[in-house]
């Protein structure tokens, strides 16, 4: 039998784009009914972020009804929740709903975050960065390397990856593709784990080259990337070892207390009197001690240099020369 899968097909042309996705519109919803449930998302957002959302808010509400979504700020709780309607004709309006009031309350402006509605726009990600690193000092400094002079690296790492970045407290917002958002993660994770964010751009670099060279497509890459090798830096040596001492299961031995130590000396037994006149002769005891120390000090500018016996014996032998001349 004759295949039927090689008739020419006219509508196939190669201007056409095959994965471009159409604008889904509500003539696309063929049954036309409202949706049989409804879906509802909530997200948290901060304290500082009430202000601007409140001037916002008109906007968002807009856009939102565009696609048929309802939204509601609620600044007592401080949160923002979406939910579908009878009017909701696309099943994925409420995913990316979500998504904006997710950017929302991680700092992205309006103007940015309102992208993420568009079909252009694929996708988000929040990266939570809080948990990776214990110290807070070692933290703000890794952090502040995604950034990097003047938001040098941030700038490099949107143009090869073709994303969105925020880097705004415990999180970094990414608004773009699939592929990009998957490389800023792992950028951003390496960060980190100490890992320097220029070696991944010098990579990105590289096969951004490579992929425009049509005979390395089917090639493997590895020869032309860079391997980077962990270098293990000793550290400085404490000037001061402490020596460990041996190990005993019994505790250490109770000190005494002050008044222990007075009752031993017999000073819990004097007056007030006494007592005073004590203090007296200690302070009148450390003052004679500065005394002489302070005129050893001034002693020793006058104290003449010690001779060598070299020295002397020279001394002697020129005396006697000039005696007989």
């Amino acid at each position: 039998m004759p295949s039927t899968h090689n008739k020419d097909k006219p509508w196939d042309v190669p201007t056409i784009d095959k994965w471009h996705e159409p604008e889904f519109k509500q003539a696309d919803n063929i049954s036309g009914q409202p949706f049989t449930e409804e879906s509802s998302f909530v997200t948290l957002f901060p304290k500082y972020r009430e202000s601007y959302l409140r001037q916002v808010w008109g906007d968002v509400t807009r856009a939102l009804e565009k696609k048929g979504i309802a939204c509601v700020l609620d600044l007592v709780e401080g949160s923002m929740t979406v939910k579908t309607t009878l009017k909701t004709y696309d099943p994925a309006a409420i995913l990316k709903a979500r998504d904006l009031i997710k950017l929302l309350a991680r700092s992205v402006p309006y103007p940015q975050a309102v992208k993420i509605l568009d079909d252009d726009m694929i996708a988000c990600d929040v990266i939570k960065i809080g948990n990776l690193v214990s110290n807070k000092d070692r933290f703000v400094k890794r952090r502040q390397r995604i950034l990097g002079p003047n938001g040098n690296t941030l700038k490099a790492l949107e143009l090869l990856t073709q994303c969105y970045i925020l880097v705004q407290g415990n999180t970094v917002a990414a608004m773009g593709g699939y592929k990009g958002l998957k490389e800023v993660r792992r950028v951003v994770e390496d960060c980190m784990k100490n890992i320097h964010p220029i070696y991944n751009i010098k990579e990105l670099m590289i096969r951004r080259e490579l992929a425009k060279n049509p005979e390395l497509a089917n090639e493997s890459w590895d020869r032309f990337l860079p391997h980077f090798k962990k270098r293990n830096v000793q550290r400085r040596k404490p000037k001061v070892v402490k020596e460990k001492k041996p190990y005993t299961p019994f505790p250490p031995s109770q000190q005494p207390r002050q008044i222990d130590l007075q009752m031993e000396s017999g000073e819990y037994f004097l007056s007030k009197r006494e007592k005073v006149q004590q203090e007296d002769e200690k302070r009148k005891e450390q003052r004679e001690q500065r005394k002489e120390e302070r005129k050893k000090e001034r002693e020793k500018d006058f104290v003449p240099p010690k001779e060598d016996n070299e020295s002397k014996k020279r001394r002697k032998q020129s005396k006697r020369k000039a005696d007989e001349v």
